[in-house]
C-alpha cells in the first residue's frame, strides 16, 4: 500500500526553495521599512516604504487585512503612493474542502486603469490545480496543474484568449522534492526559455542552491547561471552569498534584533569593475531592510 500523498506545491511554487535562497534577503536596491501590527479582532495592518537608490523616490503602500477564520473569509484592502487601490477577497473551504476562491482587483483613478482577476484553487493529496480568469484583459483564461507522487512532481500551465480563440501561452515543468533537496526543470514562454534549479539543505545550518536559465530568444546566446548559499550563525542571524556568471557577487546579512524586529543588509559588487567606482557608485549597490512586527 502506497503512503498517503501530500498536497504538492502550486505551479508558481515549483522551485521555490531555490528561488527564495537566491532572491530573498538581498536588499541591494535601496532602503526599505516594513511595519506590521495586529489587533485582537483579527485585523492586521502593514505599512511598507522603499527608497529607491537609483531614482531617490519613495514608494509605499498601506494595507489592512481582516480574517474571519470561522467562515474562511479574508478581506485585504491596500492603497499605494501611486494612488492604486487594491482589493482582495478570499473564500476558502466553504463550498468544498480544498477549494479556495478569490477576487483580486486594482484601480488607479488618475489613469482609469483597472484590473480584476478571479482565481479558483483546488488542493487534494497529490493534486494542486488553479484557474484564473482575467476579466478585463482578453478576457484571458489561465489554468495550471501540478501532480505529485512519492516526491515526483509534474506540472503544466496554459493561457487561452477567449476573444481571439487561441492559446497564447503554455509551459511545463518536472521536478523531484525531498526533505533535504529539490530539483526542478521548467520549459517556459511557449518553450522559448528553459530553466533548471537545484536546492540542497546540506546541514541544519547550511543551505545551497543554483539556477540556470537558457533563453532561445536572447540576443546574447549562452546560459545564465547563478549559485548561492546560506549559513546560520546562530538562532538569530544568518548570512547569504550568491554569484552569477556575469561576475555580480551579492552578500546579505540578516539579524533578528529582538522578537518582531529584524534588520537585513545587502551588498552587490560587480567583480569585473571593482576598481571603477566606490561601493555606492554605479558599479555596486548597497541597501538595507528593516521589519517591525507586533
Amino acid at each position: 500500500m502506497s503512503l498517503p500523498q501530500p498536497v504538492p506545491p502550486s505551479w508558481k511554487d515549483l522551485g521555490k526553495s531555490s528561488s527564495d535562497l537566491l532572491s530573498r534577503d538581498f536588499p541591494t536596491s535601496g532602503t526599505s521599512l516594513e511595519v506590521k501590527t495586529a489587533t485582537p479582532s483579527n485585523v492586521t495592518f502593514k505599512v511598507n516604504g522603499t527608497l529607491d537608490s537609483k531614482t531617490n523616490l519613495i514608494n509605499g503602500d498601506l494595507e489592512g487585512k481582516y480574517t474571519d477564520r470561522k467562515h474562511g473569509l479574508t478581506l485585504t484592502q491596500g492603497w499605494t503612493t501611486s494612488n492604486t487601490l487594491r482589493t482582495l477577497v478570499e473564500l476558502e473551504n466553504q463550498i468544498a474542502t480544498g477549494l479556495k476562491i478569490d477576487l483580486n482587483t486594482a484601480l488607479t483613478p488618475d489613469s482609469g486603469s483597472k484590473s480584476a482577476l478571479l482565481t479558483t484553487t483546488y488542493k487534494q493529496p497529490g493534486l494542486h490545480t488553479r484557474a484564473f480568469l482575467d476579466l478585463f484583459k482578453g478576457p484571458t483564461f489561465t489554468a495550471d496543474t501540478v501532480l505529485g507522487r512519492d516526491g515526483f512532481l509534474v506540472g503544466a500551465e496554459a493561457s487561452y484568449n477567449v476573444t481571439e480563440g487561441r492559446v497564447t501561452r503554455y509551459a511545463t515543468a518536472v521536478g523531484y522534492s525531498a526533505p533535504e533537496y529539490a530539483v526542478t526543470l521548467h520549459g517556459l514562454g511557449n518553450f522559448s526559455t528553459f530553466a533548471a534549479s537545484y536546492y540542497h539543505r546540506v546541514s541544519p545550518d547550511v543551505e545551497a542552491g543554483a539556477k540556470a536559465i537558457y533563453d532561445t530568444k536572447a540576443t546574447t546566446q549562452g546560459v545564465k547561471l547563478e549559485v548561492g548559499c546560506k549559513t546560520y550563525l546562530d538562532n538569530a542571524a544568518f548570512i547569504k552569498a550568491k554569484i552569477n556568471n556575469s561576475g555580480t557577487l551579492a552578500l546579505g546579512y540578516t539579524q533578528s534584533l529582538r522578537p518582531g524586529v529584524k534588520a537585513s543588509f545587502g551588498l552587490a559588487l560587480d567583480t569585473q569593475r571593482l576598481n571603477e567606482a566606490s561601493p555606492s557608485g554605479p558599479a555596486h549597490k548597497i541597501g538595507a531592510s528593516f521589519v517591525f512586527e507586533g
